[in-house]
C-alpha cells in the first residue's frame, strides 16, 4: 500500500474521531494539519509521514510510524488574543443568549440537561466555534437552523491543569454573519469544580441536601460550556428541574414556580463568572421593597437582623453610581463551605456565614458586594490580568459607602487597615511570587485562581484614592466616577480604557495638567505595597498602631501596669489592632501569658466575631502554644472561606510540629471544600 493511501486511511479515521482539519483531496496536506492541531491539544501522535531522516532513517523505514509529539506538563501560554485563560474567540462570534434546562441530580451530584447558545457570528466563513468547558461529558452538539436540526461534529482537547479543555464545533462550510443558535446537551462531572454538593448532614436542617455554585474566576465551564471569559457577556433564562421540597434560585428573576419546577430570567448581560445557582432547604425574610435574605430556617432570623441595613447601603450606592438595573438586590446566606466572604451575583448576592458576629460589625461585605452591581458587574474587566478594575473600584465604592453612613474617619479607618491586610498578603501569599503583586498581572502561564490576591483589592482602591486627591477630591472626582459607569456601561474593558476614560473627562478642565503627574507604568507594573500612599486620617489608626506597638514592645508584667491598653475601642479598631500586632516582626513574650492576657483585656474568648477569633489564632499558633491546637484546627473546620483557612494552613504549615497535624486534617476535610479552596489548600501545605 502506498504512503498516500496510507496517510488517507489514517485521516479518514482521525475525522471519524473528531479530529479538525482533515481532508480527503490532500492526504499529506492533512498530515501536516493532523500534526499542528494535535500539537496543540498535546496528543501524542504516531503518523506514517512523520519518520526519523534525521538520525539516519532508509527510505526502506518510512513506514514505520513515530511518536511526533508526546504529552507534556503545561507551559500553558496565552490560550487566546483576548483572554488568556479562555480558549474561546470573542473577536470572530460572541454568545447573546443562552437558554438552560437543568435536572439537578443530587444522588449522582450532577446537572443533566442542555445549553442553548444564540451566537453572534462576527467572521466570515467561519469554520468553527471554540468554547471552554471542564470535565464536561457532551453527548450531542446540534445546530439550529430554519426550524431544521443538523448535528455537528464536536471533540473535546485533553485537559490543561487548573484551566480546563477546548470544546471545538464544526460548523458548515459557508457559515455566515449573523445569528446562529447551537444546543449542547451534556451533564457536569460529579466533581465539577464550580459545584459544591453538600449531603443533609453537612447543612444546618441535617434532613435536605444543598447544592450551589462558584463560578468565579473560571469555573462556569465545568457548569456549561460556553465562552468562559468576562470579555462576553449574554443575557440568560433557565428551567430548572428540582426536588419539590426544595428551593432553587438564581443570579436571575424568578419567572415563574411549580412543584419541582422553577423558571429564571437575567435580561441585564453577564460574563459567564457570573452565572450562579443554589438550591436547598431555604426560606426567606424581607429587607425591603426589592431586597430579601435567604437561609436556612435555623439562622434567617438572625440573618435578617444581621443585614438590616442592606436596603440603606443599596440607596447610598445607588446615589453614588447611578441607577440600580438589575431590579432585585436579595442575599442568601450560604454554608460554611463557601469559600468567600461574598459573591456578587446579580439579583442575589452569596454571603459567607462568617459575617453573622451579632452586631452588624461585618456587614460592610454587604456593601461590597452591593458596589459590585456596578464595578465589576455591570462595567467589567476584560479578562483577569486587570481585575483591579472590578475589585480596586468596589473597595473604593465600598469605602465611600461606609464613609456616607458612618462618617470620613471610618472611610480613611477603612482604607488604612485594608493596607495592613495588603502587607500581610505580599509577606506571606506572595513573597515567593512579587511579580502577582503587579497591580495588572500577566495571566499567560498562571490561572486566576493562583493570582487571586488581595493586591487588584486594597492596591487598586489606594491607586483610585491617590487619583481622586490628585484631581481636588471627592467633588470633583465621584463625577467622573458615575460618568466613566454610564460610558462603559454593560461593557467589559482594559485598563487602558480607563485611562482614557480619565483623560478624555479631565483633558478639557482646569485640572488637565495633573493627567501628566500620573506615573501609570509605575502604579500599574510595579512590584509591592502602592507607590504612594495618599493621605488619610489617621485618627483612627493611631490608636490601633500604637496598641499594636505597646503589647509588641512589652513584658507582660509592664502590660498589667499599662492603662493605655484598658482604653474603648471599636470592634473595626481591634480586628485592626490585632492585624498590626501580627505585622509586628518582634513581639515580646509572645506566650501563654501574654495571649491569654490578650484575651481578658478584650474579652476574645466570648467573641462571636469570625474576623477576631481569626487573628487570635493565628497569634497562638506564632506563640506556638501546641496545647491549643484543637481549638485552631476547630476554627478551621468550622468553615472554609478562604481568607481564613489559607492563612491558617500556611502558619501551620511553618509549624513543623503542627504540619503533620493539619495536612492529616486538611485531607479528612478537603471533600467538603470548593475545589478553589482545596487547590489553593494544597499548594499552600506543599502537597501540589
Amino acid at each position: 500500500m502506498s504512503i498516500a493511501k496510507r496517510v488517507q486511511q489514517w485521516a479518514t479515521f482521525a475525522r471519524t474521531w473528531h479530529i479538525y482539519d482533515c481532508t480527503w483531496q490532500n492526504p499529506f496536506e492533512s498530515a501536516k494539519l493532523i500534526k499542528t492541531h494535535l500539537m496543540g491539544l498535546h496528543k501524542p501522535i504516531y503518523h506514517p509521514m512523520i519518520f526519523k531522516r534525521a538520525l539516519g532513517t532508509t527510505q526502506a523505514q518510512l513506514l514505520l510510524t513515530q511518536p511526533i509529539y508526546k504529552l507534556q506538563r503545561r507551559n500553558m501560554g496565552r490560550l487566546g488574543t483576548v483572554d488568556p485563560s479562555s480558549y474561546s474567540e470573542p473577536d470572530l462570534i460572541t454568545t447573546e443568549h443562552s437558554a438552560l434546562n437543568w435536572t439537578v441530580d443530587f444522588a449522582a451530584t450532577k446537572l443533566r440537561g442542555s445549553v442553548l447558545h444564540r451566537f453572534n457570528v462576527l467572521s466570515t466563513n467561519l469554520d468553527k466555534i471554540l468554547l471552554d468547558v471542564r470535565d464536561i461529558n457532551v453527548t450531542n452538539a446540534t445546530l439550529l437552523a430554519d426550524g431544521s436540526e443538523l448535528p455537528i461534529n464536536y471533540f473535546i482537547s485533553d485537559p490543561v491543569s487548573d484551566i480546563g479543555q477546548k470544546l471545538t464545533l464544526e460548523l458548515p462550510a459557508g457559515t455566515a454573519k449573523g445569528n446562529l443558535n447551537v444546543r449542547i446537551d451534556y451533564e457536569t462531572a460529579n466533581n465539577a469544580s464550580g459545584l459544591q454538593w453538600l449531603t443533609p448532614e453537612q447543612t444546618l436542617g441535617k434532613q435536605h441536601p444543598y447544592m450551589f455554585s462558584q463560578c468565579q474566576a473560571i469555573h462556569a465551564r465545568s457548569v456549561v460550556p460556553c465562552q468562559d471569559t468576562p470579555s462576553v457577556k449574554f443575557t440568560y433564562d433557565a428551567v430548572i428541574q428540582h426536588p419539590k421540597e426544595l428551593t432553587a434560585l438564581m443570579s436571575a428573576i424568578i419567572d415563574k414556580k411549580q412543584e419541582g419546577q422553577t423558571s429564571f430570567k437575567q435580561e441585564v448581560p453577564i460574563p459567564a463568572y457570573l452565572l450562579a445557582i443554589a438550591i436547598g432547604k431555604l426560606v426567606s425574610r424581607p429587607l425591603g421593597p426589592n431586597s430579601n435574605v435567604w437561609a436556612e430556617e435555623a439562622i434567617v432570623d438572625a440573618c435578617a437582623e444581621e443585614f438590616s441595613e442592606t436596603t440603606t447601603m443599596l440607596k447610598t450606592a445607588s446615589d453614588l453610581c447611578g441607577p440600580y438595573v438589575w431590579k432585585q438586590y436579595d442575599l442568601l446566606v450560604m454554608p460554611p463551605s463557601f469559600p468567600f466572604g461574598g459573591m456578587e451575583n446579580p439579583c442575589l448576592t452569596f454571603v459567607t456565614p462568617t459575617l453573622l458576629a451579632g452586631d452588624k460589625s461585618l456587614a460592610d461585605v454587604v456593601a461590597h458586594e452591593i458596589a459590585h452591581s456596578w464595578t465589576g458587574n455591570l462595567v467589567t474587566n476584560k479578562n483577569f490580568e486587570h481585575f483591579w478594575l472590578n475589585e480596586g473600584f468596589t473597595v473604593f465604592v465600598e469605602a465611600k459607602v461606609v464613609g456616607r453612613m458612618q462618617g470620613q474617619k471610618e472611610l480613611d479607618f477603612k482604607m488604612l487597615s485594608n493596607l495592613t491586610d495588603l502587607q500581610e498578603c505580599l509577606r506571606t501569599q506572595l513573597a515567593g511570587t512579587p511579580e502577582l503583586s503587579k497591580l495588572v498581572v500577566d495571566l499567560s502561564n498562571c490561572g486566576p485562581d493562583d493570582a487571586f490576591s488581595s493586591v487588584p483589592y486594597m492596591k487598586g482602591s489606594t491607586f483610585l484614592r491617590y487619583l481622586e486627591d490628585l484631581f481636588g477630591g471627592p467633588s470633583v472626582f465621584e463625577p467622573f466616577l458615575r460618568d466613566y459607569l454610564k460610558k462603559f456601561a454593560y461593557k467589559s474593558i482594559v485598563t487602558d480604557d480607563f485611562k482614557g476614560a480619565l483623560y478624555d473627562y479631565f483633558k478639557d478642565t482646569d485640572k488637565k495638567d495633573k493627567l501628566g503627574e500620573v506615573d501609570w507604568e509605575l502604579w500599574l507594573k510595579s512590584e509591592g505595597m502602592p507607590p504612594i500612599i495618599p493621605k488619610f486620617d489617621e485618627t483612627l489608626s493611631n490608636v490601633t498602631k500604637e496598641l499594636a506597638r505597646i503589647w509588641s514592645k512589652s513584658t507582660v508584667a509592664e502590660l498589667i501596669d499599662n492603662n493605655n491598653i484598658k482604653q474603648k475601642i471599636s470592634i473595626h479598631q481591634l480586628i485592626d489592632f490585632l492585624g498590626k500586632l501580627i505585622e509586628h516582626q518582634d513581639i515580646v513574650d509572645l506566650n501563654e501569658r501574654k495571649i491569654e492576657l490578650l484575651e481578658d483585656t478584650y474579652n476574645l474568648k466570648q467573641s462571636k466575631n469570625a474576623e477576631v477569633r481569626f487573628r487570635l489564632n493565628r497569634l497562638i499558633i506564632r506563640a506556638r502554644l501546641i496545647k491549643r491546637l484543637d481549638e485552631i484546627i476547630e476554627f478551621a473546620n468550622s468553615n472554609f472561606r478562604m481568607k481564613f483557612c489559607r492563612p491558617i494552613y500556611r502558619d501551620l504549615a511553618a509549624w513543623p510540629e503542627a504540619k503533620p497535624i493539619a495536612v492529616r486534617n486538611f485531607v479528612s476535610v478537603r471533600d467538603q471544600m470548593m475545589a478553589v479552596c482545596s487547590h489553593t489548600i494544597e499548594k499552600d501545605l506543599g502537597l501540589k
